[in-house]
């Protein structure tokens, strides 16, 4: 069975854009260098045509990816339907109990974490510690110095 892929709606809009692109405009580039670089002559010794060869290979597993990403993609519902429960786009501000630092994260899915821009994917460790909570209750995960513990401040969808 094909891996699933969580992703927010806006995240669904900005792959059927990117694969927008990269099957019209960029294949059009890619093919126009492939062309000029085949009139400088030999092409085994043609160091132009070899990197736009490469071009085109990591053109075509791009949109491999985005294809395979769009066909097994589950769209997160982010209605409040279950509002006050930590889900996949909730946004929560949390506090670490050890430090005492208050921080701000959106549980999403594995294609849009980024944790240097506060996007924290489910399957990590917090994320698996923070579905289902509420405000108030403390998500407790094992990282490798020991138990990690965040309460929960609020939650927004």
């Amino acid at each position: 069975m094909a891996k699933e892929y969580k992703i927010t709606s806006a995240r669904l809009r900005e792959l059927e854009n990117e694969l927008n692109y990269l099957t019209t405009t960029r294949e059009l580039e890619v093919t126009e260098l492939i062309k000029e670089a085949r009139s400088f002559g030999d092409l085994s010794e043609n160091s132009e045509y070899d990197e736009a060869k490469n071009e085109q290979a990591k053109l075509y597993g791009r949109i491999a990816e985005i294809k395979n990403i769009l066909q097994n993609a589950i769209v997160i519902d982010e209605s409040d339907d279950q509002k006050g429960i930590v889900t996949l786009g909730s946004t929560l501000k949390v506090k670490d109990l050890e430090s005492g630092e208050t921080e701000i994260y959106t549980i999403v899915g594995s294609q849009e974490a980024d944790p240097m821009l506060g996007t924290i994917s489910d399957d990590s460790p917090f994320g698996r510690a923070c579905l289902g909570k509420k405000v108030g209750e403390v998500a407790v995960f094992e990282a490798p110095f020991g138990a990690i513990r965040y309460e929960i401040l609020g939650i927004e969808k």
